[in-house]
């Protein structure tokens, strides 16, 4: 939790959206250079985390080091939650939320769908962030109030308004009970829209979504280094952010969509968890 300040006026917010995409971009460049002189498709040393299949690499953890060693530099006194481990309490009420590289199992593939993830947040929640997708050259960054880009150019979510031609991104947990669970949900979902999509990376899920790409994502038990730049950025761009039940996103459960389709997938999204939970279902 961050310490009450002072809200950030529009020049304050406007420079920590240009720190966060400067930070995101020489991070994010670093590992693809670091994956790229392994040669396309060799395998990757790791180590892992949650579950033998959550892997970490050396490229996550110097990526994540460039970044907090510049945050310290120059902006000494806002908190800092790395995934890797960085952490840092601060008295400015400011906190960085940062993920290195966001979509690691793909990184160690060497599938491009990941990306490097820098968002700051205050009392009243995101305020400034950046997502860069190295492989691609894309930077989506968002100010809160001053809209969302890619590349400079600004974005929106698409116009979508029936969720039965809706494209759905989501995403699967490393518990492999919950994602039986989580697969059973999409097993009927699958046949109530016109498809789902799994990149394996929930920034990167949430900028597809503001940019148009996807009409809508949702995903569950995420962490808050996953959502702060993304769902500000998808937010800014013109979707609707909630939970599963139309509250606020967190990192228990993020529905990010086109407005047109929002309230049918979270009802959806709701009946097939009710019917699922009846006894002898």
């Amino acid at each position: 939790m961050t310490a009450e300040r002072s809200d950030a006026g529009p020049e304050e917010a406007a420079e920590l959206r240009s720190l966060a995409a400067e930070l995101a971009t020489s991070a994010g460049s670093l590992a693809h250079e670091g994956r790229r002189e392994l040669g396309v498709g060799q395998p990757i040393a790791h180590d892992t985390k949650s579950t033998p299949t959550d892997p970490v690499t050396e490229f996550d953890r110097a990526a994540e080091a460039v970044i907090v060693r510049t945050l310290r530099e120059q902006r000494p006194d806002d908190s800092i939650v790395g995934e890797e481990g960085a952490g840092h309490v601060g008295a400015s009420g400011l906190e960085w939320h940062v993920d290195p590289i966001d979509g690691t199992v793909n990184f160690v593939y060497d599938l491009p769908a990941w990306c490097t993830s820098v968002g700051v947040v205050d009392r009243h929640g995101p305020l400034a962030g950046a997502v860069y997708v190295p492989v691609t050259d894309e930077l989506f960054s968002a100010a809160r109030g001053a809209g969302a880009t890619r590349n400079g150019a600004p974005i929106r979510c698409s116009s979508a308004t029936d969720i039965a031609t809706a494209l759905i991104g989501t995403g699967f947990n490393y518990s492999p009970a919950t994602r039986l669970r989580q697969a059973q949900r999409l097993a009927t979902l699958l046949a109530q829209v016109r498809d789902v999509r799994r990149y394996g990376s929930a920034a990167l899920d949430l900028c597809m979504v503001a940019c148009g790409r996807l009409d809508a994502y949702f995903e569950e038990h995420l962490n808050s280094w996953d959502l702060a730049a993304g769902v500000l950025i998808a937010a800014e761009a013109g979707a609707t952010t909630s939970n599963f039940h139309g509250g606020r996103a967190d990192t228990e459960a993020v529905v990010a969509s086109a407005p047109g389709v929002h309230h049918s997938l979270i009802s959806l999204i709701a009946r097939i968890d009710a019917e699922a939970s009846q006894p002898g279902l």
